[in-house]
């Protein structure tokens, strides 16, 4: 009986011709080095994702052997807490003789999935997926790679899979009983990107968290994107709806220094109008005016366990579960008062 042959490995020609640019341009986009405009970054970025293209950037030189360098993957860059997150990986790593290779997604599925492939193809020895879009398809295939991985928030436990969890139920339920028990009874809450499962984890827990009250509550939920300039947009639309409320939970403390300007600048008063609640503890929150009050999340931690479980895997096994749940700690400042 004849056997297939095997289905051929797509090239970086086929991704250069697939995408319409020239094979330096892929290498460029690879390699991240060199001018390449935006648009076609994420186009090449996309294709590499549909063609399932994994680069064997190092197989000369490295002729088969693992590489000593880990990859590390965050949503978004221009967020403290993977900034915080990455500070203590790469710190750890280093202290154990590893190089650290980030890159940075977005929440773009089809970029996690280049970067992914691409981090592969680099023969990283481990993957620290600190991300918020993974794909059930793309879970399946780290799987199957054997590379350990650890992701937090997201997937779940498995043969190389290590899963790092908060208990955003109880840092959430904190927060809103602190807000109730200061007269609090109409909410809302700021977020983004809420039909990703781990962030709509956060607005799941202030929902549940206001239905265990004792008494009728209201609340609102506004979304923006995960910035500065998002959180400063959520409170106007709140403020613009007509229906302002008395407490705003945000779903982390850079939504939430957006939201306190935002009121400023409309003249609102914090905690005096309205309090404003935060999550993660990232720096900046108690050099706020007010300072943030928030919800800690050991950033330093998540990033030590990621880079102990990656490097040294089998003397982690045992010591620490392949299911992690950190639980959160609220952190009370000036930004919460009695309801006005």
């Amino acid at each position: 009986m004849a056997t297939m042959p095997p289905a051929k490995r797509p090239s970086l020609i086929d991704v250069a011709r697939e995408a319409g640019v020239s094979i330096a341009t892929v290498s460029r986009v690879l390699n991240e080095q060199g001018p390449v405009r935006p648009e076609t970054r994420a186009l090449v970025l996309k294709t590499i994702a549909r063609l399932h293209y994994t680069p064997d950037l190092q197989a000369r030189a490295l002729a088969g052997r693992d590489s000593n360098t880990i990859g590390m993957i965050i949503s978004n860059i221009e967020n403290p807490f993977f900034v915080d997150v990455y500070r203590s990986l790469e710190q750890e790593a280093h202290r154990l003789g590893r190089e650290v290779l980030v890159a940075n997604t977005g929440y773009d599925p089809e970029r996690l999935a280049a970067s992914v492939r691409i981090m592969l193809g680099r023969r990283v020895t481990g993957i620290a997926a600190i991300i918020s879009e993974m794909e059930p398809s793309l879970l399946k295939e780290l799987v199957q790679s054997g590379v350990p991985v650890v992701m937090y928030d997201v997937g779940g436990a498995g043969r190389n899979i290590v899963n790092v969890r908060v208990d955003y139920a109880a840092g959430m339920r904190e927060t809103v009983e602190l807000l109730y028990g200061m007269g609090h009874r109409h909410f809302a809450f700021v977020g983004h990107h809420t039909a990703l499962s781990p962030l709509s984890v956060r607005w799941q827990a202030f929902t549940t968290a206001m239905e265990q009250l004792g008494s009728p509550v209201r609340h609102q939920v506004v979304t923006n994107a995960d910035s500065l300039d998002g959180g400063y947009r959520a409170a106007h639309q709140l403020l613009d709806a007509g229906n302002r409320p008395t407490a705003i939970v945000c779903i982390n403390d850079l939504m939430a220094t957006g939201v306190l300007r935002g009121l400023r600048d409309r003249g609102i008063d914090v905690p005096g109008d309205i309090s404003v609640t935060g999550f993660d503890n990232v720096p900046m929150s108690q050099y706020l005016a007010p300072q943030l009050t928030t919800v800690d999340v050991p950033r330093a931690e998540i990033g030590r366990i990621a880079a102990e479980r990656l490097i040294q895997p089998k003397r982690a096994r045992g010591q620490i579960s392949d299911e992690i749940l950190i639980t959160p700690k609220l952190i009370v400042r000036e930004s919460t008062g009695p309801a006005a």
